[in-house]
Parts: C-alpha cells; sequence; structure tokens
C-alpha cells in the first residue's frame, strides 16, 4: 500500500482503471488534463511522450492507458513530484512512467534535443503578479495556475527543442490566449494544426481551448466540432462521460 500524506486521498480515474493521490490541500488535477489527455494526438504501439508541467501526474497516467510507448512527466514542485510518483508506484507503471523532478528549462539537456513523438503540456495560465500571496495563499496552487516559475513563451519553446521533426504538440489553455499561442508556435517551428474549444454548455462560452502543432508542419489548420461539457443541469454530455469514464 502507497502511503498518504496529510489529506491526501486517492482517487478513481477511468471507470476505476486507475487511482491518483490528490490533495485538497495541495492540489488536485482540473478537467482541462484530463481533456488534453484525450486530444493529443500519441502513438498507440510505440514511441516516447513527455508531459510538461505534470503537477500530481494525472496525464501520464491518463496516457497510459493509450499509448504502450514510454511516458516522462516533468514537474518542478517536489511535493506534486513526490505525489506523481506514489501514484505511479500504486498503478504499477514504474516500467512506463518516470517522473523527473526540475525544471522544464532544463528538460532538453536532461532528456534530449528532438526525441520525443509527442509533448504535452497544462501551463500556467494566468501571468505573475507582484508576489504570491497577493496571487493565492496556497504556493502550491499560485505556481501551478501563474506564470511564476514559467511562461508561455518557455513551454512552448521547450517543446518544440523536445518533439522530433514530424512529432506532435498539444496545450490545454484558455481561449483568450489562441493568438499568443499560435504566434508563439509558428515562431518555434510548431504549426497548428487542431483546435477544439470546450464549452462548459451550449449558449455559454468558450472556457477552453485545445490546440495540436505539428514540427516543421505544414499550413492546414483544422477546428474540430464544439466540445460542450455539460447537457442539463450537473449532467455530463455523453461525449464527457466517454471521456472521463471511458464509456
Amino acid at each position: 500500500m502507497v502511503p498518504l500524506i496529510g489529506d491526501e486521498r486517492l482517487d478513481y480515474l477511468l471507470d476505476e482503471r486507475l487511482r491518483i493521490i490528490q490533495s485538497p490541500s495541495v492540489f488536485s488535477f482540473s478537467l482541462d488534463a484530463v481533456l488534453l489527455a484525450d486530444f493529443v494526438s500519441i502513438p498507440v504501439k510505440r514511441g516516447a511522450i513527455v508531459d510538461l508541467c505534470s503537477g500530481n501526474g494525472v496525464i501520464p497516467l491518463f496516457l497510459s492507458l493509450r499509448t504502450e510507448g514510454d511516458i516522462v512527466g516533468v514537474e518542478i514542485q517536489a511535493r506534486l513530484y513526490d505525489m506523481a510518483n506514489r501514484s505511479i508506484q500504486y498503478n504499477r507503471l514504474e516500467q512506463k512512467i518516470k517522473m523527473i523532478h526540475g525544471d522544464i528549462k532544463d528538460a532538453p539537456g536532461l532528456l534530449g534535443y528532438e526525441k520525443y513523438d509527442a509533448v504535452t503540456c497544462n501551463p500556467p495560465y494566468f501571468k505573475k503578479t507582484n508576489s504570491v500571496e497577493e496571487i493565492n495563499g496556497n504556493e502550491h496552487l499560485a505556481i501551478a495556475r501563474h506564470e511564476i516559475l514559467c511562461t508561455l513563451e518557455d513551454t512552448i519553446s521547450i517543446s518544440s527543442q523536445l518533439v522530433k521533426q514530424g512529432g506532435k504538440v498539444a496545450f490545454v489553455h484558455r481561449p483568450g490566449r489562441l493568438l499568443d499561442i499560435i504566434t508563439l508556435m509558428r515562431a518555434n517551428r510548431l504549426e497548428p494544426k487542431r483546435i477544439r474549444f470546450v464549452y462548459p454548455k451550449e449558449g455559454k462560452e468558450a472556457n477552453i481551448l485545445l490546440v495540436e502543432a505539428i514540427k516543421d508542419g505544414k499550413p492546414d489548420l483544422k477546428v474540430l466540432p464544439p466540445l460542450f461539457v455539460y447537457k442539463d443541469g450537473n449532467n455530463y454530455t455523453e461525449e464527457m462521460s466517454r471521456i472521463l469514464y471511458g464509456k
């Protein structure tokens, strides 16, 4: 049995096929991470994948059910890195998923340049303010949500350095940063190929953006059909239920 610390709990993923360690006072994954893990195009039988800003390892865990390839997660916060490692151990995925504790800016030097078939990233969404305390009293959440230790430009640049020519880079972010993302991707040899907007429900504005690019790809952007999270009340749509529970 993998030990839990403080208020940590073991939550189920994908209809109880996996479990993940979470903490309400430290870190719990968001819907955004689940959507990105479902959205990205990855090799099924083999290959190598890197997940940047991994948090408690939710994206590598989800991806482990979609590929037989090797997955590396990079997380700078020691507590979140430890939570991810213990979740990997609990699910007996040590041979498939490896976590790196460190700054994503060091990832190409540690992992190798242009070696990976796919890179995913759920980066901090919000620009840095004057101090962590002004952002959020919880330092773990502040670093995960705000560009304190890395910027959008950092994450896109590092992704391009890691992915091989023809490989895929997929991001989840807020729709308001769409132009920034496309501009930065193109400046880093990443050509956006697929975009999908996610809406809380019909009639509402999109609040999540999914973007996938190909390293040195030719211009040909496809905007996919919208994804709605809820239908009536708090009931998930059929597609959202499939993504969350595998049903």
